[in-house]
């Protein structure tokens, strides 16, 4: 017998195991991930109350809108000017910067009396947020490498971004109707204090070791043509896609980028490089994010009508359903990081666009009788799951493979993607809703309405998750594998 066939044989290897956050990683997380929330929540803490804030300080009917879209007009506009400015400046003195600003503007949005002092205050809120959103995602990015920590630390920081929207309703509704709509602005208060006092000394700042040039063309064809974009949207939603402003602003804002895209080609230090709109990773990843962003709000939107004027939910018991919806998101960004481990971000964004598309294609299916509220909790529970897939994988990808650097970048653009998609589904479906209805009016108009604009977000997610999968690469790093 041979002495190889007598030697014991060798132990199995253990698998290695998954890498673990430090204790200061996590508290970097927290402080981040707390930020993000609140911000998040801002974008639809008012939603339920716009009707008690326009009474107490006189907006008209007309004009009430205008306390979100001046809030989305700034929040779209500087993104990514200000991701820009957080990667030449340093991350850490804008997110502190725009966290002073964001607490300053909401005491004075609790504190107004005059429709111009809310509007003033609303404004310096997006500004706030379009400053602290991108450089808090490049410091969320610089603080993980690439990886399975990263990969964990975006699923959920875009599990508590979403939960944030549905949260904000929710909060909105119950302070609007135990205190008042004041404090909707009073709350954000401490929480941005606690988050200036913690983060000088938590978080590590990271920024380019050659400070680059601003490019003030770049900045003001890309910020330009998103104000005229957001603008257009919103005034679509209002009066329609054929009136003569939201023409002009569509057409002003479609020319304005296309400069922009003709600078940056030209440009010795562009805002956004054009080798970074070359990769199939950031364009393809900000298309899922917009596809995601258009349809998950926008379905919201609808909800909103169906649960209120076809079955007579109250603003706050609207919020409450809701709930279930965050609940679905929370669980989509925990599993998100572990399905890209698993499967790669392609299928990953893949997966999740079939999901939420099933789920919201069974909402076509709603009838007007109170026992659909079970259909409606259980579809938004599965595709708030499918969705959050879609956004993990979307930032993820539309982030991997950049030097941190230009990580700032990278967030600006993604963020870019979520407030412009934010912004631009409710528009949208409000379009196909209002062609379906024509001028008829009441319970049953309104459910033709919203399943018409049902089915056409279940179409549009369906198709942008396929076409996403489609031209991502399949070969490459394991943040685009698939």
């Amino acid at each position: 017998m041979s002495a190889s066939s007598t030697a014991p044989s060798a132990p199995p290897l253990a698998p290695p195991r998954s890498p673990r956050m430090t204790g200061r990683q996590k508290l970097v997380l927290f402080l981040l991930l707390g930020a993000q929330f609140m911000i998040a929540v801002d974008f639809s803490i008012l939603n339920v109350a716009l009707p008690a804030v326009g009474e107490g300080l006189g907006f008209s009917l007309a004009h009430l809108q205008w306390i979100a879209t001046s809030f989305a007009l700034a929040a779209a506009g500087f993104t990514l000017l200000f991701g820009r400015v957080a990667d030449i400046l340093g991350r850490k003195r804008l997110f502190v910067g725009g966290m002073v600003v964001l607490a300053l503007s909401s005491a004075l949005g609790g504190l107004a009396t005059t429709p111009g002092v809310l509007l003033t205050a609303r404004v310096l809120q997006g500004l706030a947020t379009a400053a602290v959103t991108p450089a808090g995602l490049a410091l969320l990015t610089t603080a993980f490498k690439e990886g399975p920590l990263r990969e964990r630390a975006l699923g959920l920081n875009g599990a508590l971004m979403s939960a944030g929207f549905t949260a904000g309703a929710i909060l909105g509704g119950l302070l609007t109707d135990l205190l008042s709509w004041r404090w909707a602005f009073f709350i954000n208060v401490p929480v941005a204090a606690l988050v200036i006092a913690l983060a000088p000394s938590v978080i590590t700042d990271s920024r380019p070791a050659v400070r680059a040039k601003l490019d003030v063309p770049g900045a003001v064809t890309v910020t330009g043509g998103l104000l005229l974009l957001v603008f257009g949207l919103t005034q679509a939603g209002e009066t329609g896609w054929t009136t003569p402003s939201t023409l002009v602003a569509l057409l002003a804002g479609a020319a304005l980028l296309a400069a922009f895209l003709f600078v940056e080609s030209r440009a010795a230090a562009p805002l956004v490089p054009v080798h970074i709109l070359k990769r199939r990773s950031v364009v393809w990843g900000n298309v899922t994010g917009l596809i995601a962003f258009v349809t998950e709000t926008s379905l919201v939107f609808l909800l909103t009508l169906y649960l209120q004027e076809v079955l007579g939910y109250s603003p706050l018991a609207t919020g409450l359903a809701f709930g279930v919806l965050g609940v679905g998101t929370v669980a989509g960004g925990m599993l998100g990081g572990r399905a890209i481990g698993r499967f790669g971000t392609r299928r990953t964004i893949v997966l999740g666009g079939v999901v939420q598309a099933a789920a919201t294609l069974s909402l076509v299916a709603l009838g007007s009788s109170g026992g659909w509220i079970v259909l409606l909790l259980t579809a938004t529970f599965i595709g708030g799951v499918g969705n959050m897939l879609m956004i993990v994988g979307f930032m993820v990808t539309a982030t991997s493979g950049l030097p941190d650097e230009e990580q700032g970048l990278a967030t600006g653009l993604a963020t870019m993607t979520q407030q412009v998609g934010i912004t631009l589904g409710i528009p949208v479906m409000s379009a196909v809703v209002t062609a379906r209805t024509g001028t008829a009016t009441g319970p049953d108009a309104v459910l033709s309405g919203v399943s018409a604009a049902v089915l056409v977000n279940s179409v549009i997610v369906l198709a942008g998750a396929l076409l996403a999968g489609a031209f991502l690469g399949r070969r490459g790093t394991r943040a685009s594998a698939g």
